[in-house]
């Protein structure tokens, strides 16, 4: 069965934090309190990460309510295991996670997740994320689109 690594319980933390602030600094909102007690638990036993078999009940709900706003699929449409690869170049993926990707629990396709980020070498994460920073970039030399440049300029 897949395990859910201490960064997502984490990220839903801070999902749940900025969804439900504390009014008074103390008091956490049911979902925080869930969470917190799965992370504390982690911390104690040093564990990085734990099973999705036996998550608290209302853990598990809060947790999905945050893995729903996640991006579903790394897929970048450039599917190199059509093309007979082993892993796919653009997304990460191996082949039987591309093709079993409909049927993975959360847990499992958060793992796949975290696996394809700490190796970074999937198109996703180098080529093209390297150009979409570029196309976003403004040099702050260049006038603004409104501005008249004069001859003197």
């Amino acid at each position: 069965m897949a395990a859910i690594h201490i960064t997502d319980i984490e990220a839903a933390i801070n999902y749940w934090r900025d969804r439900s602030p504390s009014p008074d600094g103390i008091t956490l909102a049911p979902e925080l309190r869930a969470l917190a007690e799965v992370y504390a638990l982690m911390v104690y036993h040093r564990e990085d990460e734990v099973s999705e078999v036996g998550f608290p009940r209302k853990a598990w709900a809060a947790w999905i309510e945050w893995y729903r706003t996640t991006p579903d699929t790394p897929c970048i449409a450039i599917c190199s295991t059509s093309q007979g690869d082993d892993q796919c170049k653009g997304c990460g993926r191996s082949f039987d996670e591309v093709q079993h990707w409909p049927a993975m629990s959360p847990a499992e396709k958060r793992g796949t997740w975290r696996r394809i980020t700490m190796e970074d070498s999937a198109w996703r994460f180098n080529k093209y994320a390297e150009r979409a920073r570029e196309a976003e970039h403004v040099w702050p030399d260049e006038p603004a689109n409104d501005t008249p440049v004069t001859a003197g300029d």
